[in-house]
Order: structure tokens, then C-alpha cells, then sequence
């Protein structure tokens, strides 16, 4: 948020979206959220007056409408005239594991209305915008942002390591928005921003596991110093062999770590029996 280099990658699990349109003088959206291919939501809204006529979930439903409202301000064709549309979504990953539901739907939303995804996300959840990033660009990718410039490139990361890294779920999902807070609340550190920079720089190029490690500790700690809190291997893991690093906003979703002797028994031990390896979960 700061312009600090990131690094991302995007998972095999994902979002879909589709959409039909009918000219029938309504001005209806029908929407429909499947997770898992369970309906978890369901809404009918009003274009013309922004009204939820109907709906299962009323906060959720809510938010909808914020993001289709804001569809309609930004594009000239869609949620414009008496066309009804049966918009339906497919959550491939349960929703507490925090792999980018919401970005997903922007992008997906964008790609359809032919608007920009960046836009969008700023004008609905705010955020760096690293995760549109590699939603749009299906890539590994490098991404800054800073004074409004904003610079993807994309990369090819295979090392030969992968296959020694595992991803945990930590059984709950973290709100971005309250990581957003607790790091805004913050004074700024360039310097900070520049040693994490550094950091991601020789992650993407290390072909050593050790020193892929090393970095992840560091980067870790460093942020655990500026944030105020604990790491997430000295509050849930303190006697793990090896490194665990916390991803995405601090607190909850997956965290990365490293395969060691026993490390399933390890981690399904201390209640967290969700465990992927690199393979599994990227493509």
C-alpha cells in the first residue's frame, strides 16, 4: 500500500461468473453465489431504484449492490436500460480459506462489464490492489504501487524447491480490511518499505531453499517488529523446525512454510489438519 515490492501467485482454486441477459423491460438482477456448489446466496435487486426486493442475506446482498452500482457508473452499457440479468457465481475453495473471493469477483465483474478491475476494487474495498493484479494477469507477477503509478510484470517462477514447500490453513478467515487498519494506524517507514522491497527482489531470484527460508523469517520479523504483534510461528508453532510465514493480511487464511519430518502429524496435532502442498494448490 506503500509502494513496498510484492510478490503473488494465483492458485489452481478460483471464481467463475456468468451471465445472461434478456431484453425484457424489467430491470431486474437475479444473483446467485454458489460456494462449493452449495447456494449461499441468493438476491433479487432493482436497477432502476437500487432496491433489494428480495434476498437470504442482507449484508452480503447489500455489498452486492454496492459492487453492481458501482458497475453501472463506470461502464455505458451495462445495468443501463430494461435489460433483466441472471448473474450466477462459483466459489471454488470454501470461503473462510481466504484465496480471493473478492478479487476474483472484481475481476471476473470487470472482464464482463468491460471496466477497470482497479477502479472497481479501489471504488468498493480499497487495498494495495496486488490481488487484482495476479487475478488479471493468471501469473506469478511482481506488482508496486506508489504514487499512483502502478507496475505489474509478470514472472516465471518454478524453482526446483517448490515441492518443499506446504501451505496451512489456520482455521479461520482474516478480515483485510482490519489488517488494512492495524497497518495504516502505523506511522509510515520508507526504510521499511525499501528493506521489504530488497526481500521480495531476492526471493524471486533464489534458487537455494535455505536462503528462500531465511528470507521468509526475516521478512516475518520485520514486520512483526512494525506491526506490534507476534509472529504466527512464535503464536502457533514455536517449536516448529522450520520456518512458518504469514501471507496476506496478518492473522488468519494460509500460512507458508516447509516440509520436515513429520510435519502432518505436527501440524494436525495443533488443530491445523488443512494442509497443502505447493502442486496441490498452485498451478
Amino acid at each position: 500500500m506503500d509502494g513496498a515490492l510484492a510478490f503473488a501467485v494465483p492458485t489452481k482454486l478460483g471464481q467463475e461468473l456468468s451471465v445472461v441477459e434478456t431484453e425484457n423491460g424489467q430491470s431486474m438482477i437475479s444473483w446467485k453465489a454458489f460456494h462449493q456448489d452449495q447456494l449461499w446466496l441468493s438476491a433479487k435487486i432493482n436497477y432502476q431504484n437500487w432496491e433489494i426486493v428480495e434476498t437470504n442475506l442482507g449484508s452480503s446482498a447489500q455489498f452486492v449492490l454496492k459492487v453492481l452500482k458501482n458497475i453501472q457508473k463506470q461502464s455505458t452499457r451495462k445495468f443501463q436500460g430494461n435489460t433483466s440479468y441472471e448473474m450466477v457465481t462459483h466459489l471454488q475453495f470454501p470461503a473462510n480459506f481466504g484465496l480471493g473471493s473478492s478479487s476474483t469477483l472484481m475481476n471476473n465483474l470487470s472482464e464482463w462489464a468491460e471496466i477497470d478491475a482497479f477502479e472497481l476494487n479501489e471504488l468498493c474495498l480499497g487495498g494495495s490492489g496486488y490481488d487484482i493484479a495476479v487475478a488479471t494477469e493468471k501469473s506469478p507477477i511482481s506488482y508496486r504501487y506508489f504514487e499512483n503509478v502502478r507496475k505489474v510484470e509478470t514472472l516465471h517462477f518454478k524453482p526446483e524447491f517448490r515441492n518443499e514447500l506446504i501451505f496451512i490453513h489456520l482455521n479461520q478467515k482474516q478480515d483485510s480490511r482490519k489488517g488494512i487498519e492495524l497497518y495504516r494506524s502505523k506511522p509510515k517507514s520508507q526504510e521499511l518499505v525499501a528493506q521489504l522491497s530488497d526481500i521480495t527482489k531476492e526471493v524471486i531470484l533464489t534458487s537455494d531453499v535455505e536462503k528462500f527460508s531465511e528470507l521468509m523469517e526475516i521478512h516475518e520479523r520485520q514486520l512483526s517488529e512494525f506491526l506490534g504483534i507476534p509472529t504466527v510461528k512464535k503464536k502457533f508453532f514455536e517449536n516448529a523446525p522450520v520456518f512458518v510465514k504469514s501471507l496476506g493480511a496478518w492473522g488468519g487464511d494460509f500460512v507458508l512454510s516447509r516440509k520436515f519430518s513429520g510435519f502432518g502429524d505436527y501440524f494436525s496435532g495443533r488443530g491445523f489438519s488443512t494442509v497443502f502442498e505447493w502442486d496441490e494448490l498452485i498451478p
